[in-house]
Order: C-alpha cells, then structure tokens, then sequence
C-alpha cells in the first residue's frame, strides 16, 4: 500500500496537465416582464413614465405593457396612441397593478400600495420628506423591490434625471420669466432680450449648477445681458467653460449682489442645498429695492427657495406679486412642460426596462448595474437605503451584501 500511495498521487498529478474540458458561460435566459403605468393622482403631476414610442419599441422585444386609460393626457398623449404601438389599455387602476413592474412618476399613495401585489418592482421617484415610518413598511410587507430613478447613476457617476429635469427646469425658468416680463398686469409689457438700439434685458441666475447654466443659455439666447452668482469658484469657472464665453459671474457677495438686483429685470432663483433647506440669499429688503415690475423665478422652492419673499405656489396660481415684484414658486417646473419632460423620462426608462428583460430579470440586473442598483431602497421587501433607515429607526442592509448573497 505505500508503494501504491506514491503511484497514484503521481496519476492525480499527471491528470490535472491533460487538456481540460472549458467552461462556457451559459447564456442569459431573456425574461419577458409585464408593465404596467398607472395615470398620475398626484396633485398637478402631468407627465406620463413611457411615451407611445416607447411603448412600442417594448411590445417588439416582446413585453406587455398596461397603460391606464387618460395616463397620458395631461402630457398630450391620448389612449389610441399608445394602442396604435402595441400598448393595452385598461380601465382601472386595479388592472395596471397586476403587472410584474410598475413605473409611474410619483411615489404611489397609500391606497395606490394597497393595490400592488407581493414581490413586484416599483420604479419611482421617492420624495422622502412626504412619506413616514408606515409607508416603507407597507411595501417591506408585500415585499417590493422599490427604486428611486432620481438616485439612477449613469457610467459618469452623475445622476441622469436629475440632470435632464434640471436643463428643462432651466430653460422653462427664461421662458416663463418672459412671460411674465411682457404680461401688462404682472410685468411692464418688456420683451427678454434685446434688439439694436437699445439696452438689453438684465437677467440675475443665482446658481452656477444645471439649472443656472441651462437658464443662461436660453437668457443669452434670447439676446439678454446676464450675471451668473454663486459660492463656488469651480462651478463659476466651469460654467463660462461650459458657455465658451466670458460671461459676468461672482462670488455672492452681499453688497454686489444687492447692486446687481437693483438693476435686473429677472433673477431666475437657481441654488442648490447641500444639507437639507436651500439657503436664503436675497433677503426681504433686497427685493423692495428691485425695479417694479421685475420678475423672479425661484426654481430652487422645492428646498425652501432662496429669496426670503418666496412661498409655494401652484400651476393653478403659479404668481404673486410681493413689493412691486412678481414672483413665480412653483416646485415641479418640469411638469408646466409635460410633453417634453415625459420624452425625457421615457427616454431614460425604456432602455433600462429592455435591459432589465434581457438580464433576466430586476435581481440579475441590479447584480450587474451599479448605477441602477444604487436607486434601490427596498430589495424583495428589505429596506436598503441607511438614510432611510437611520431617519425612521428601521433595520436595514447594506445592497452591496444582499447582492453578493443573490450571487451565491
């Protein structure tokens, strides 16, 4: 027997240098999903997730797509559209949330979740200071994986909807501010812009992010003279890179600012808070030192907004005036817009919703894609997100190690 030991050891040894049999990888099995998108019962929210061109291109990859009845109309999409792609339209609410993934705009209300079924996807946005400790158990309980597209990262690490709600934001704050500007009741019958032979419109933006930028593409656009403030050297440098031009920009200075006010005729208000509420920067008294008839456009209302003067308002009454001055605080500029905001979202969706089925499904595609996978706060009903988690005292898990488990 020890002579034998030494011999088969040397066999065992000589077989692991013969050839080995290779190890294909097996390839992906597609997965045909149900889609179902909900109409909107938000207050005012207009846009619609899936265009019938999206639609479309979805039915031919061979997925169902429920669309409720009048989904799209305020976005200007009638039923026989998304019909005419392949899309099916039903008559209740209860029948799109018989879907596999629900992709709607808004985070679904409470009766909206008592609809859902167990273990389907939610794709939304979260708007977390609207929700409390309840919300995110009702859908822990039927075990929903949720995601929250304004966290989608693209292979920039930048986030992509944000992004692009920020450009339509920015350039519906110039138009909407021209509005206004000519309006005899609210602003002094002046065109934006400007032409030969006299003194161009004076536009203040009040943040050098997405917003700021798109606002003064579409201000210089239109021939107007603008000033771009804000804190950070870097944004104001790569704005004028951004713009090829040298445009007026400045630190936020009181004293400077206050002079630029003085003699703007639209200050577009375009900040961005960084821990929580935007910070105020163009105080009460700032304003009453403006010209009558100026117009201000606080996009930055959603976090608080940054004129003092400033408080939400709605697309029913989108105005107030305030010391002569007109002020224009809706949060949710985008959906004044909603045609053109609902391609923007759809064309962002569809491509996520055909990789999801050539994947496999949502748990081999969030094992994939990092960037889609950091949108996650539920994963098959485990709350995932430690924001969320720490601001509500609810036990969550890391993604990252719910993932690796998935992978085993």
């Amino acid at each position: 027997m020890s002579a034998a030991k030494p011999q088969f050891l040397s066999i065992g040894n000589v077989g692991k240098l013969m050839p080995q049999e290779e190890m294909l990888e097996m390839k992906k099995q597609k997965k045909m999903v149900s889609i179902g998108v909900p109409r909107e019962i938000s207050f005012q929210e207009n846009r619609v997730a899936l265009v019938p061109e999206a639609v479309g291109l979805l039915v031919q990859n061979g997925h169902q797509v429920l669309i409720e009845t009048n989904a799209g109309k305020e976005a200007h999409f009638p039923d026989n559209e998304f019909s005419e792609q392949g899309g099916q339209i039903v008559y209740s609410a209860e029948e799109v949330y018989k879907a596999d993934i629900i992709l709607k705009v808004a985070p679904p209300s409470n009766e909206e979740i008592e609809m859902m079924k167990n273990r389907q996807t939610l794709i939304s946005v979260l708007h977390l200071t609207i929700h409390d400790q309840s919300y995110f158990k009702k859908l822990s309980l039927k075990k929903i994986t949720a995601l929250s597209f304004e966290f989608f990262k693209d292979k920039t690490g930048s986030f992509p909807v944000v992004r692009a709600m920020s450009e339509i934001a920015g350039n519906t704050s110039v138009l909407i501010a021209a509005e206004y500007l000519c309006d005899s009741e609210y602003g002094k019958g002046s065109m934006l812009g400007g032409f030969s032979g006299i003194t161009p419109t004076e536009v203040v933006i009040i943040g050098a992010g997405t917003v700021g930028e798109f606002a003064a593409r579409a201000a210089m656009g239109l021939g107007a003279f603008v000033k771009i403030f804000d804190n950070s050297l870097y944004k104001l440098r790569r704005i004028q890179n951004n713009l090829n031009t040298r445009v007026f920009t400045s630190i936020i200075q009181p004293k400077v600012l206050l002079k630029s006010l003085r003699t703007a005729d639209v200050v577009i208000g375009a900040l961005h808070g960084t821990g929580g509420r935007t910070p105020i920067v163009v105080t009460e008294q700032m304003v009453m030192e403006m010209k009558q008839g100026a117009v201000i456009v606080d996009v930055s209302i959603d976090e608080g907004g940054c004129v003092e003067t400033s408080h939400v308002t709605n697309h029913t009454e989108p105005v107030f005036q305030k010391h002569g001055v007109t002020h224009y605080c809706v949060p949710n500029i985008a959906s004044k817009v909603s045609h053109t905001a609902s391609y923007a979202l759809s064309n962002f969706f569809a491509p996520i919703l055909l990789k999801l089925g050539e994947e496999g499904g949502i748990e081999n595609m969030l094992k994939n894609d990092s960037g889609v996978r950091h949108g996650v706060y539920l994963f098959n009903g485990t709350l995932t997100n430690k924001f969320i988690g720490e601001y509500f005292k609810m036990p969550y898990q890391d993604i990252e190690l719910l993932m690796a488990a998935f992978r085993r």
